[in-house]
């Protein structure tokens, strides 16, 4: 009996010590798995175009269209990882009638003195795409999924003649130089009857986030061979780039709708004198192009990874070769030259697995230990 009761202890040890190490064995391969699983991500993260991001107060925010080319209103993504996109939450819908009220373009979310602007471009129905206009909405409180307001449309050249007194514009962004707050956009010379109408790069001071205040001042065309060669010459989609006291204006070239659309660059060669001096800006490119897996790379932004030790672009491109506008999201990190300026290198193909922003991995360890 004696031997019984010490022959069944034994066994009971030894499976409590099993149980003990396939509990721990188990949970080490799972958090393993799980540490595996969120250490990268592959392209693309999402579908649509034109992506905008911010990071702010540990969130990435990505400002969108809701839809297509036609779209009726603007909506805002939240989340704690770049690498993964937030729910949509739609802030703004367009008014039923007015020079707003459809083709929603391009949104972009700036912060400015504890306020939220975004800056868009909405016309009227199309094709042609020829009523396009530029407008901002300011947010009500400090929240950018709240409430916003109109504030109205923006001043990006004078046309006496036209109904809304102002000259076709889209793709406006804004950006601090010299403690003077400008606005870049892509714009028409002059208003036409056809959307086939070359677009130009434009730069004017502001006197507030809502306020055009100095005259335009044309600062890039499409004159490059690589700017060249399509059916539409044009520049669009210009975001400032700004690290080390050094100034770009990266931007998009050739036609969105086709598999060649690809970044340029422009740099303020000195920034202590004025930008709105064209001869202050020096022009090279291309400086992001597709390649026979990635194609119509462009209408990029940037952003820091959760821990700002390194930079990403945030771009587009096409599904097909296919002329149209069925585009998807995309993210990379880029690096810097010993001039200062940003190399972007090649598009990564979709499928690929890609590191996730350093910062977000380990966030990702921290979580998956406290389980």
């Amino acid at each position: 009996m004696k031997i019984s009761q010490h022959v069944a202890k034994k066994t009971t040890k030894r499976l409590l010590w099993c149980l003990v190490f396939f509990t721990i064995y188990g949970f080490s391969t799972s958090t393993a798995q799980i540490r595996t699983k969120s250490a990268t991500f592959t392209n693309p993260i999402g579908n649509g175009a034109d992506p905008w991001v911010i990071h702010h107060n540990g969130y990435y925010y990505v400002c969108q269209s809701n839809g297509n080319i036609d779209s009726k209103g603007i909506s805002v993504r939240k989340s704690k990882r770049l690498s993964q996109l937030g729910k949509p939450v739609t802030v703004w819908e367009t008014p039923s009638k007015g020079w707003n009220s459809s083709q929603v373009w391009a949104p972009e979310l700036h912060y400015f003195n504890n306020k939220w602007y975004i800056y868009y471009a909405a016309g009227e129905a199309g094709p042609p795409y020829i009523h396009q206009r530029s407008g901002v909405l300011e947010s009500v409180t400090d929240d950018p999924q709240g409430e916003y307001i109109d504030k109205g449309i923006l001043n990006t050249g004078v046309d006496k003649q036209d109904e809304t007194g102002t000259i076709w514009a889209i793709d406006v962004t804004i950006g601090t130089i010299g403690g003077k707050l400008y606005a870049v956009w892509s714009g028409w010379e002059k208003n036409a009857t056809t959307d086939k109408t070359s677009q130009h790069l434009y730069i004017a001071e502001m006197s507030n986030p809502w306020t055009i205040s100095s005259t335009r001042v044309k600062i890039s065309s499409p004159d490059q061979s690589w700017e060249k060669g399509g059916e539409l010459d044009l520049n669009e989609g210009p975001q400032f780039l700004m690290r080390n006291n050094q100034v770009f204006i990266i931007y998009s070239t050739r036609e969105s709708w086709m598999p060649e659309y690809r970044l340029g660059q422009l740099k303020l060669k000195d920034t202590s004198k004025s930008p709105l001096d064209v001869t202050n800006w020096e022009k090279s490119g291309p400086v992001f192009q597709g390649t026979s897996a990635v194609l119509g790379t462009g209408h990029a932004s940037f952003t820091q990874s959760p821990d700002g030790k390194e930079w990403w672009i945030f771009y587009h491109a096409k599904k097909s070769t296919t002329p149209g506008w069925a585009r998807d999201l995309r993210l990379q990190q880029f690096t810097w030259r010993a001039d200062g300026s940003p190399d972007f290198g090649s598009p990564i193909p979709a499928g690929v697995p890609i590191k996730v922003p350093s910062g977000e991995r380990k966030s990702n360890i921290s979580r998956t230990k406290n389980r």
